[in-house]
């Protein structure tokens, strides 16, 4: 009965490492769509967010079936209960792929970003998904000094967005105020995505160690990128 109730644990787990690998892909094909005003891969971005709602709706299941029946406590409580929130993120991840993705179909057969902005969407993009795919093994492996790394890492989304936005209120901006407005949600999407990632790699660490990211004392130092990049 117990290999049975730690299988459905392990089974959540493997859920949300699903999950995240699909977002993160997502993020990286939606990306690709915009940047190319490649209609058919948005679609396919949109068409597969349908399995990301229902992976999740399915760990939902689990997680509060295990509730009912088990009544875990202690570490197997703070699984199922931060696994749930996480599947949160994850979800939320996936529809702001998707909106990139729509946005390409919106314009298309436009494109969406001034050529000016290309380099700086797609590090935009790019970024996004080595954050995921780090929050991905970060569920994997339980690691905390990782998964305290990706706020750091986060810092340069951030910065990102600063110079996409310096873009936007520059005097010598040319391209109109509906590029301006797909440029400024465009900017909010990316970083919002990555504020996602961020959020599953803290809930990691509060599910491994009782306490939230924000009150560990870390010596490790600020990075200058992600690995992997």
């Amino acid at each position: 009965m117990r290999d049975a109730y730690h299988e459905e644990l392990d089974s959540i787990g493997d859920g949300l490492v699903e999950m995240a690998r699909l977002v993160g892909s997502a993020i990286g094909r939606a990306t690709t769509a915009m940047l190319d005003a490649d209609l058919k891969l948005a679609e396919s971005v949109i068409e597969a967010d349908q399995k990301v709602d229902e992976l999740q709706h399915g760990l939902e299941a689990r997680a509060i079936a295990l509730l009912a029946r088990q009544q875990p406590v202690a570490t197997d409580l703070r699984i199922v209960v931060t696994s749930l929130r996480m599947s949160a993120d994850l979800e939320r991840s996936g529809d702001l792929a998707q909106h990139v993705a729509k946005l390409t179909r919106l314009r298309f057969p436009q494109r969406a970003v001034p050529q000016d902005l290309h380099a700086t969407i797609l590090e935009m993009g790019q970024l996004a998904q080595r954050l995921m795919a780090k929050a991905a093994e970060v569920i994997v492996t339980k690691d905390v000094d990782l998964a305290l790394q990706l706020e750091q890492d986060d810092d340069e989304m951030d910065l990102l967005h600063r110079t996409l936005f310096q873009h936007l209120i520059d005097d010598r901006w040319k391209h109109g105020i509906e590029t301006a407005v797909d440029v400024t949600l465009l900017g909010r999407y990316y970083e919002r995505y990555a504020d996602h990632a961020v959020a599953v790699a803290k809930r990691v660490v509060y599910l491994v160690t009782g306490e939230h990211a924000d009150e560990i004392q870390s010596d490790i130092q600020p990075v200058t990128g992600v690995e992997g990049a």
